[in-house]
């Protein structure tokens, strides 16, 4: 099936509004599996009582069929087809990319058969709010996995078990700011020493990695390069471009500055930066190269982190090739080439995405031999024919956590608890919709299993008006656009289908339009790619251009 089209209907609890719902209990997670699961679905959590949902939207409700949302009724600026209304100057104007149908269903081996689902229609499930079906991803894992320790190298691009504490004072000495002469009080300055103090003869200057063990008397200065430590009884350091060595008629050598020296000038103090005991970093930062010279500065050798999760990517159907043009009513994978870098980018471990056939038992069997922390699959989250992953995680008595959300594109996705510690996460088959799960269950899933804080919202205003579902939340492709007046600014891309991938690959972002939509100026939550932003490029196909002359703000 192809996501953003009908594939389910919604439901809230009768006489309910979706913010009323939204508020209903202070425990959302409790609450949105309350509301999630219904008779004949997979096991609801311990405790938890499945409920019947009626369907939403009464008023157009009886016009959809069971399994299908309502039609949409004339002058909806919402269609399935194409999110944006007729005139909207962003609407998607070419055709949309093949995209990744729903995939298979099922169960079955031999050996261990799943039991039959019941016949008749499945319930309708009431699908959730998109933030609160974040919100359940990222509550659902209790307990991160078991931290390891190892060496520093060994720790990168994984997250922090325990906070990161200085193991000893940072500088640990006084330390040189730049080559110079260390100096000691007012000048000038003398270069040479007497005969009788140690100092006579020694070399022409401290060194870095060289401990100074004498005192540098008051009056006299010394030379000094960047980094070494300073010697008792200096004052302060002379940078080289701001002396001046003379050879007075009396003899010996003399250092000049052109104005006084003040106190600790070039001078980084012993315990500047921090000092031993103090916390770095708190536990759950992200481990990057600049963390493990942190690190190393502060004395660790090795470090305690989170392991990667660990993923699997089935892509489910029949109809899907892996190389080649389309041909024959068959079309190219476009999820298994994107879903296994993305993860990547997002610190998971993944091998080579697997297609699986349209067959139940095929299915069945994939899942119950996994052993990832997550399962990712594409397609089959509706009720087609060859939609197996529901009947597949009854046969598994998997615990369904999120069964439809109310985003557009990928409604029909989906988050099921398989075992303890591993989940699967059900995207929509069209390529957007896949992504558009990606980020709402996925990833936010992805960073509680590996201990990572999840980054605070980040808001930009619109460059431009988007048109919003009348009751469910949109994710829409932008681009980054510095404005003179406005400064940074989201522009909101083309080629925005459930189908379409062209305006995500030019996109920095996902802007989350909320129902109703947002005009320009309107500051909305993105939510950034994993890899970095490319409007220093400033390209992006079919951006508006001269969304800056508009007087909308």
């Amino acid at each position: 099936m192809n996501d953003g089209q009908p594939g389910g209907t919604r439901g809230e609890p009768a006489g309910a509004t979706p913010d009323e719902g939204r508020a209903r209990s202070g425990d959302a997670f409790d609450d949105a599996l309350a509301l999630v699961n219904g008779p004949g679905q997979p096991r609801v959590r311990p405790g938890a009582e499945a409920a019947t949902v009626r369907a939403p939207y009464a008023a157009r409700g009886a016009a959809a069929g069971e399994g299908g949302d309502a039609p949409y009724t004339p002058g909806d600026p919402y269609t399935p087809d194409d999110p944006f209304a007729p005139g909207d100057p962003f609407a998607s104007d070419g055709p949309g990319a093949p995209g990744n149908r729903s995939g298979p269903t099922g169960p079955a081996g031999a050996d261990d058969p799943p039991p039959t689902p019941a016949p008749g229609p499945r319930p309708t499930p009431a699908a959730v709010p998109w933030h609160l079906a974040r919100d359940i991803a990222r509550r659902a894992v209790t307990e991160p996995p078991a931290a390891l320790t190892s060496t520093l190298g060994a720790a990168l691009g994984r997250t922090l078990a325990a906070p990161l504490t200085a193991l000893t004072d940072l500088p640990s000495f006084d330390t040189s700011a730049m080559d110079g002469w260390a100096v000691a009080g007012p000048g000038p300055w003398r270069l040479d020493h007497p005969a009788d103090t140690p100092e006579a003869g020694s070399p022409p200057g401290i060194l870095a990695g060289h401990a100074p063990t004498d005192v540098l008397l008051d009056g006299h200065a010394i030379a000094i390069a960047t980094g070494a430590r300073i010697p008792s009884g200096a004052t302060a350091v002379l940078r080289s471009e701001h002396g001046e060595v003379r050879a007075p008629s009396g003899g010996g050598r003399r250092l000049y500055a052109p104005q006084p020296v003040p106190p600790g000038q070039d001078i980084r103090p012993r315990g500047q930066e921090c000092r031993r005991g103090d916390q770095l970093l708190p536990a759950g930062a992200l481990v990057t190269p600049a963390v493990l010279g942190l690190a190393a500065a502060a004395g660790y050798d090795e470090l305690t982190a989170r392991p990667r999760p660990r993923a699997e990517v089935f892509v489910l159907g029949d109809e899907l090739l892996d190389h080649g043009l389309p041909q024959e009513g068959r079309i190219r994978d476009a999820l298994g080439p994107m879903l296994v870098p993305w993860l990547h980018a997002l610190g998971v471990e993944t091998p080579a995405a697997r297609h699986l056939a349209d067959d139940a038992d095929t299915l069945y069997a994939a899942l119950a031999d996994s052993t990832a922390d997550v399962v990712i699959t594409t397609g089959g989250t509706a009720s087609g024919p060859v939609d197996h992953v529901h009947p597949t995680l009854r046969g598994l008595g998997a615990e369904v956590l999120v069964d439809g959300v109310e985003v557009r594109p990928g409604h029909p996705m989906l988050l099921a608890r398989l075992a303890p510690g591993r989940h699967l996460v059900g995207l929509p088959g069209n390529p957007l919709a896949a992504v558009s799960g990606l980020c709402t269950l996925a990833e936010p899933l992805l960073c509680a299993l590996a201990g990572r804080r999840p980054a605070p919202p980040y808001r930009v205003p619109l460059a431009a008006p988007v048109h919003g579902h009348p009751h469910d939340t949109r994710l829409v492709p932008v681009a980054y656009r510095d404005d003179e007046r406005y400064g940074l600014m989201a522009a909101p891309l083309h080629f925005h289908g459930p189908a379409m991938l062209r305006g995500i690959a030019a996109a920095d972002a996902l802007a989350v339009v909320p129902p109703g939509g947002a005009k320009r100026g309107n500051e909305l939550e993105l939510l950034e790619l994993p890899w970095p932003a490319g409007r220093s490029a400033g390209w992006a196909p079919d951006a508006p251009t001269d969304w800056s002359a508009s007087g909308e703000l």
